[in-house]
């Protein structure tokens, strides 16, 4: 059954059957060609599936659901909320950015390459679609081999198959825990329903979200769940694929990994909703695990010389904030959290793709080999910095909305814990605005650096899109808060339904919205 059009199997299909076609295309040239019109076809895809959503319901759109293990009682349930529909576009332009980005590399991009990029699009969108948590766990698997291929084949540097090792273990050792407690809450379910296993399984997320689980086995299914998605994020002590893959991995690669964080989603999407008393109970200490995270991100890139290093870690610091978000457990705390989401996939997978086109130009991202770029790069200045400024929060960007909101959130639940994010704020303004001035504003180090080519028309065009995003979010972010809102208030809701003695209820009654705030004088 389907509420209307498949217009979300569209979207999962339409790059999967891409991928497969570039199998029978032998002509490289070709190949590129045809996976540029799949990745320009997706993204019209999900942006219509974005312009179908009424983004005044709180409840799940564009639904499938048909059977698919009967036996198990697994369906093929997808569907949609103002929490994850934004992801598809984004997940969709950041692909169709990061193919662009490649297509004149060193290491031409082939049809296997092609291939995997458009798998790897595929299931992620479905990660952000499933509603059957047996269907979501074989999207999160799915994502590994792509990925794996990827680095450890055509990764850009000496340690590409140790990296490619590494990020599969830490992902499959994630995954045992995330299983386990998918399995705990479908026979919870049966359970709690007085059913017999394995006929009155259930996996289907909206018949979980109505099913009580006991305290005592929350606990269990909140520490199962929250560990499985703190590895992928990535969370302390879970971070150290991170850096690695960052370096090795292909540009466009490294641009999907840190522009795309489908841990933090899961831990909004699943591991609170599902195990909300035990969440409410224990938010002090994860919001100390993202506290943490955030400081000990910030003061690691301020160590680093090299702008890809740097980047990564910036991303594991950045985690920490909306960690800390989330743990507010209020709608001005998630909004941010989840905007901010949002705005990885613009602004650090954009600047991991200028630092891929450093790298191309100059053979290194070490600041040791840069120094006096923004004089024959003034293109490639002006767009790195955007960014830079949208990723250390500046009034106009749309860093400085999401920031705003989560330490907002924070304030009014963690005072201590606001004021370390907004020390968290103040090292990542040093250590991005501190290799700006080295790299791009610093003596030139080598005579070569004044003859590197500019951004060409391509990569300037791939980039300007996402630089516009930036302003128009910053100076306009009620366009995109106002997709959230009546989705995060019913997730709040339904939080403090499931533990009323755990949520403060006059957090209900707060005004999220960035124009709400500033009426009513809290900004």
């Amino acid at each position: 059954m389907t509420d209307s059009f498949p217009l979300l199997s569209l979207c999962l299909v339409w790059p999967l059957l891409g991928a497969l076609s570039l199998a029978f295309i032998q002509d490289t040239q070709l190949a590129k060609r045809g996976a540029l019109l799949v990745a320009v076809v997706e993204l019209l895809f999900t942006v219509a599936a974005a312009g179908v959503f009424d983004s005044a319901r709180g409840d799940f759109q564009l639904l499938e659901d048909y059977a698919w293990i009967p036996d198990l009682n697994i369906h093929y349930q997808l569907g949609v909320d103002g929490i994850s529909i934004l992801f598809l576009p984004m997940t969709a332009l950041l692909t169709l950015m990061a193919l662009l980005a490649g297509w004149n590399s060193v290491r031409q991009l082939n049809r296997f390459q092609l291939a995997l990029m458009l798998a790897l699009e595929s299931v992620t969108i479905g990660v952000f679609t499933a509603l059957d948590l047996a269907l979501f766990f074989l999207f999160w698997e799915l994502t590994l081999p792509p990925i794996f291929f990827l680095i450890g084949l055509w990764g850009v540097g000496a340690e590409r198959r140790y990296a490619a090792m590494k990020y599969t273990l830490y992902m499959l050792f994630g995954g045992v825990p995330l299983l386990f407690g998918i399995i705990l809450l479908a026979i919870n379910h049966a359970q709690a329903n007085g059913g017999t296993i394995p006929q009155d399984l259930a996996f289907s997320l909206p018949v979980l979200l109505n099913t009580p689980i006991p305290e005592s086995a929350q606990g269990l299914i909140f520490l199962l769940l929250f560990l499985g998605f703190a590895v992928k994020a990535p969370l302390l002590p879970f971070h150290t694929w991170l850096p690695t893959t960052a370096i090795e991995a292909p540009t466009f690669l490294s641009a999907l990994l840190v522009g795309l964080k489908l841990g933090v989603y899961g831990i909004i999407r699943f591991a609170i909703p599902l195990a909300p008393q035990v969440a409410l109970e224990h938010r002090w200490l994860l919001a100390i695990l993202g506290a943490v995270t955030l400081i000990y991100g910030a003061l690691i890139a301020l160590q680093q010389t090299n702008l890809r290093r740097l980047l990564a870690y910036s991303s594991i610091s950045h985690v920490g904030l909306v960690i800390v978000g989330i743990a507010a457990f209020n709608l001005q705390g998630l909004q941010g959290a989840v905007m901010q989401l949002l705005n990885f996939g613009i602004v650090a997978g954009s600047l991991m793709l200028i630092a891929g086109m450093i790298q191309q130009r100059l053979g290194s991202n070490d600041l040791v080999h840069l120094g006096g770029l923004a004089k024959p790069l003034p293109r490639l200045t002006t767009l790195f910095f955007v960014f830079a400024l949208s990723s250390i929060g500046v009034p106009g960007t749309n860093g400085f909305p999401a920031e705003l909101l989560m330490i907002l959130g924070a304030l009014q639940a963690y005072p201590a814990l606001a004021m370390v994010a907004l020390f968290g704020a103040v090292l990542g303004a040093a250590y991005l605005l501190g290799f700006v001035r080295r790299a791009f504003f610093g003596p030139v180090v080598h005579d070569s650096i004044a003859k590197v080519q500019d951004l060409r028309p391509r990569e300037l065009a791939l980039l300007v899109v996402p630089a516009l995003l930036v302003l128009v979010i910053g100076l306009y972010p009620q366009w995109l808060l106002s997709w959230q809102e009546t989705s995060v208030q019913s997730w709040w809701q339904r939080l403090s339904v499931a533990a009323p003695q755990a949520a403060p209820t006059s957090i209900l009654t707060q005004r999220t919205t960035i124009s709400g705030a500033l009426s009513d004088g809290s900004i």
